[in-house]
């Protein structure tokens, strides 16, 4: 019994050893995969960097059209190539559970902008409605991985486009307790009246509902129907002041933020039979769906993993030639209130509005007229970023009789005591399918009979009927009705016959082109009112447009550190093309010679993958020369003669996974740019470093 006792503990030992052994090799194996995936994901994105680097110069240069147009084809065609390289490897990194997830503050609102104007072009193109709304409860400032929060959300809206040909794309972000509570019906205050226009809207779940949407058409989710929308916004009628107001009592105890976030389309939906295998990895819904539309279908399923790791869920609600909603949730943390936002924006791990929004448009009033509810409280939002009051009118009668309204202002015994409601409205925004020329010859009659009852009430000298008549013809100084009111027209897309209509209406002051962006609503009206930057869109710049980067880097001197000649000449042109001064050196050790403290450069892209000295350490030697130098300036024994003691350094590599960029940050690097680099991605590195005046 003792010999039988003995053998299997021997057999148990010798088990455990054996499991101990193939754990090990287990843990072995998903480190070498994950270096491989590292290398080859190097090896890959490094002569592709070569190659859209230099195609993008090409398109630049003087070529006849057929040329520029090869050009363009294969640098569209080489970034596609990149963006399945990622997905693949996004893939197999969540497969070998190694993606991990960064905590650091972001601008949600941003970032929404941000992902639409990457889908501008196309939605334009189609004459699809693109929309964002975030609700005012959503805290401005939130923490989490905003590289992986962007990724879903891309991945999310270019399903939509890809299939869908007409009506609308709406993004919605609500607090996941709210819609959980009118899910419930627990709607609280949301049987009150929204600025006196509630009725009572039924059953949630009337099939009329659908149609009540962005753009009119059927939806396959009622939830972003205007009902719904409604009664949400019921709830936020005290927030209505804008998204800077204090969101701690919308947060649980541990300082999460819970989320829900939905992506709307009126697409071709999809087919009964395959909607249970729709996260599955590379999994299409026929053969069919791949020719027409393309696409390796891994990106719902890599979005499904990301969101899990929000600790969030993914679900969907499709009808076959009506369209899909996407719906996840995800936990976010609420930036501690001591914190202010110009601390969180010198930060570096950050991806916050850069530039912040303008506020010279603080308390001016606008009137939105629109006929479709849910993208008037889109376009509402919008202007509520920058700080605007807004009033809605449905139609163009309805805004003509706000305008001819009389508001009481008090002081009974001034001659301010009674004033015309149009004396308050600066802007009034008209969405172009509220446009009808016959409608607004009356409405324009009316504003202009509001605008001379202003002008006698001002003392302006003339009586209406001499105001009428002069025309056209009146003295240097007198006001005129385009002069006080700026009209603005939105549209999703318009031909150059309409655009010619309006401008020769000289009704219009400007047209705003859909998906709106506060920061483009922005630049619009600094231009057209003169303020501000004069037209500097900083929706373009988010985007990495040329003049924003020339802005930036123009004057700036830039040391670039590469082993590899290719990519030396693709940054340095990069660079050049936007006004810097870029000397280059091959090396680790050469990069130490020419950043001794105190420094001449602005700033050096460093690649991180070098022989005999790797990026890593000639960071942190550079890092310790320069806690030297500061020592040495704080005792008085030099004087840096307004040089720079510390560079900025932007780790610039072929590897992306989260282990690198940890690593960049821990030798002392300041930002990370993934090869090949864009436009949009150079500016958000050097933004932060390089913002304002040359």
């Amino acid at each position: 019994m003792l010999h039988a006792s003995r053998n299997r503990i021997d057999k148990v030992e010798e088990n455990c050893r054996i499991f101990q052994e193939l754990k090990m090799r287990a843990d072995d194996a998903v480190i070498a995969k994950s270096q491989f995936l590292a290398t080859v994901s190097h090896e890959i994105r490094t002569p592709m960097n070569g190659v859209l680097g230099m195609l993008n110069m090409l398109t630049n240069t003087r070529l006849n059209p057929a040329q520029l147009d090869y050009a363009r084809t294969a640098l569209a065609s080489g970034k596609a190539l990149i963006n399945l390289i990622n997905e693949v490897l996004d893939q197999a990194k969540i497969e070998s559970g190694r993606v991990e997830l960064e905590h650091v503050p972001f601008d949600l609102r941003a970032i929404l902008d941000d992902v639409l104007s990457l889908f501008h072009g196309q939605s334009r193109d189609s004459g699809i409605e693109l929309a964002v709304y975030v609700s005012a409860k959503v805290p401005k400032i939130l923490v989490g991985d905003p590289g992986r929060f962007r990724q879903i959300i891309t991945n999310l809206v270019g399903n939509s486009i890809k299939f869908t040909e007409a009506g609308h794309i709406f993004v919605c972000v609500h607090l996941n307790e709210d819609v959980n509570n009118l899910m419930d019906g627990d709607e609280g205050e949301a049987d009150d009246t929204l600025d006196g226009e509630v009725e009572s809207a039924g059953p949630l779940t009337d099939m009329n509902y659908r149609f009540n949407t962005l753009s009119g058409r059927e939806t396959a989710d009622y939830r972003n129907s205007w009902e719904m929308f409604e009664r949400l916004l019921a709830q936020e009628k005290s927030h209505r002041s804008g998204v800077d107001q204090d969101t701690r009592n919308y947060c649980d105890l541990n300082g999460a933020v819970n989320l829900v976030i939905s992506v709307e389309d009126t697409g071709v939906g999809i087919p009964l039979h395959v909607q249970d295998r729709v996260f599955m990895p590379f999994m299409q819904a026929d053969s069919s769906t791949s020719r027409n539309y393309g696409g390796t279908g891994i990106g719902l399923s890599i979005s499904r993993s990301l969101v899990d790791l929000m600790s969030g869920e993914m679900e969907f609600v499709s009808h076959p030639k009506v369209g899909s909603t996407f719906t996840f949730t995800a936990e976010l943390q609420r930036v501690p209130a001591n914190v202010p936002e110009h601390i969180l924006r010198e930060g570096r791990n950050c991806y916050l509005q850069t530039p912040p929004l303008t506020t010279c448009f603080q308390g001016m009033r606008v009137l939105v007229v629109d006929g479709r509810k849910v993208r008037c409280e889109v376009t509402r939002h919008h202007l509520q970023r920058l700080g605007l009051r807004v009033e809605v009118a449905h139609t163009p009668g309805e805004a003509a009789e706000l305008l001819t309204t009389t508001v009481d202002r008090g002081n009974r015994g001034s001659r301010d005591s009674q004033r015309s409601f149009a004396t308050d409205i600066e802007l009034i925004f008209v969405d172009k399918d509220a446009w009808g020329p016959g409608t607004w010859v009356n409405f324009r009659s009316l504003l202009t009979e509001s605008f001379i009852g202003q002008l006698s009430h001002n003392q302006s000298g003339l009586t209406s009927y001499q105001y009428r008549s002069a025309a056209g013809r009146l003295p240097n100084g007198y006001p005129t009705l385009n002069s006080m009111k700026k009209m603005v027209l939105v549209a999703t897309s318009m031909n150059e016959m309409e655009l010619s209509v309006v401008k020769a209406s000289g009704f219009v002051d400007t047209v705003v082109r859909k998906p709106l962006r506060a920061s483009l609503v922005a630049a619009s009206l600094e231009e057209i009112l003169g303020v501000g930057d004069g037209g500097r869109d900083q929706g373009q710049n988010l985007q990495g447009g040329i003049n924003s980067l020339q802005n930036l880097l123009t004057g700036k001197r830039i040391l670039v550190v590469d082993d590899n000649p290719v990519n030396r000449k693709v940054a340095a042109g990069a660079l050049n093309k936007y006004g810097a001064q870029v000397d280059c050196v091959n090396s680790g050790r050469a990069a130490i010679q020419s950043l001794k403290p105190p420094h001449n450069y602005d700033a050096c892209f460093m690649d991180v993958q070098m022989p005999e000295m790797d990026g890593f350490e000639a960071t942190r030697l550079i890092r310790k020369a320069e806690a030297a130098a500061v020592d040495n300036w704080q005792a008085g024994r030099f004087s840096s003669f307004g040089r720079r003691l510390h560079v900025p350094i932007l780790a610039m590599t072929a590897d992306v996974i989260q282990a690198t960029s940890e690593e960049c940050m821990r030798c002392g690097m300041d930002g990370y740019v993934a090869k090949p680099f864009d436009e949009h991605h150079l500016y958000q590195a050097v933004a932060k470093h390089f913002f304002g005046p040359n």
